[in-house]
């Protein structure tokens, strides 16, 4: 959705037209996948979806070549989830498939893991930022890496106040205010606003689901944000859960002089290109190092260094990543998905060995809630 597209809870920009499921598959040569003859299925969002989602499926082809089968799911997914269902389940037809992962884990995901389970116990699955009830996906797969969306009620509005704004501008809709953690983590966001002095304005958006779709979203965020600012005044950050409007969003902030703390589904690609007009070579593509140093130099050109910022690396490109290399080396018994620090540890190593904060969605579970390095442009 990166978005583009990448859903965090759910945080989709869909396009207005449904666009057909693709299958890719990269075949790199046999002399470059690691040993050990089983396949790897990895669903993802299509480029429009989410960009870094659909790269991490490239990546995970790259690495471990024609071992791996790539499919992407519907853009208009939340109307298609019966094809969700049968691209997803058509992974595990394969008898030679024992890994599969989804990112992000969107609806209709629970009933295929269900489907898989039911056919192919043997399979470990990898769900990443799932759209669907926790505690219920917790019980449809072997591991789930979200990002940690209450401590981020607690950590968005700590950069917030150390940026030295007044006012904290979210906008969302009831779509997305549905989903338990994302409605958690705006009331903690609240509450931690009045802790720092920041005044907390909920700002009802149109849903890029909704009868305008995309287009409409995008052009409230254009019109409302220098209304906001012209009324609340420039120290105001700014902040959606939805992955299409982050575009629009930096673009209006960077013109307006505002403050922008993080995306809802954090990552240097996440709007930031696209609204800085940032032309990222297609050898540079998933480069984080090139895209991180380009966000810094063209903002710093605009004279709002200190005013934007964002996470080292994707979310669901690391998570991707590391629950497809820790889930093979678990079928080659090399490490334990069932271990907090296991998980942790193959997080970093995608980070470029940053620090990854990790815990337990609940004490045995096998859900992990994770926070990234912050970082300010």
């Amino acid at each position: 959705m990166h978005h583009r597209f990448a859903l965090s809870f759910g945080a989709a920009a869909l396009a207005l037209a449904a666009v057909g499921c693709s299958t890719q598959q990269d075949h790199t040569s046999a002399a470059t996948a690691p040993a050990g003859g089983f396949k790897i299925g990895i669903m993802t969002g299509t480029v429009s979806q989410g960009e870094e989602d659909f790269r991490a499926g490239q990546q995970v082809a790259k690495r471990y070549g024609a071992r791996v089968t790539h499919v992407t799911y519907p853009d208009n997914f939340m109307n298609e989830q019966e094809t969700v269902i049968a691209q997803l389940s058509g992974l595990a037809a394969d008898p030679a498939t024992k890994v599969i992962v989804v990112a992000q884990a969107i609806p209709g995901s629970v009933a295929a893991a269900r489907k898989i389970r039911e056919q192919r116990p043997d399979i470990l699955l990898g769900f990443i930022n799932p759209h669907e009830d926790p505690d219920v996906v917790e019980r449809s797969c072997d591991i789930v890496v979200r990002a940690d969306e209450p401590s981020r009620g607690v950590s968005i509005i700590e950069e917030a106040a150390r940026m030295g704004v007044k006012h904290f501008v979210h906008y969302s809709f009831p779509r997305h205010m549905s989903q338990p953690l994302m409605a958690q983590r705006r009331d903690i966001m609240k509450q931690q606003c009045e802790k720092h002095g920041i005044q907390f304005h909920f700002v009802t958006a149109p849903d890029p689901m909704g009868e305008g779709g995309l287009p409409a979203a995008q052009q409230f965020i254009l019109e409302d944000v220098p209304r906001e600012v012209q009324k609340l005044g420039k120290q105001t950050a700014f902040y959606t859960t939805n992955d299409g409007m982050q575009e629009p969003l930096i673009k209006s902030i960077v013109a307006t002089g505002a403050y922008f703390v993080e995306q809802d589904v954090p990552a240097p690609t996440a709007g930031y290109p696209a609204a800085l007009g940032i032309k990222i070579p297609p050898d540079k593509a998933g480069d984080m190092d090139f895209i991180n140093a380009e966000n810094k130099r063209l903002i710093a050109e605009k004279g709002l260094s200190g005013h934007l910022g964002t996470w080292v690396a994707p979310i669901d490109m690391v998570a991707a990543r590391a629950a497809v290399n820790l889930l093979v080396d678990a079928v080659d018994k090399k490490a334990d998905y069932k271990d907090m620090a296991t998980v942790k540890r193959y997080l970093e190593a995608e980070t470029g060995n940053t620090p990854v904060k990790i815990r337990r969605y609940d004490e045995k579970g096998n859900q992990y809630l994770v926070i990234l390095n912050h970082i300010t442009y």
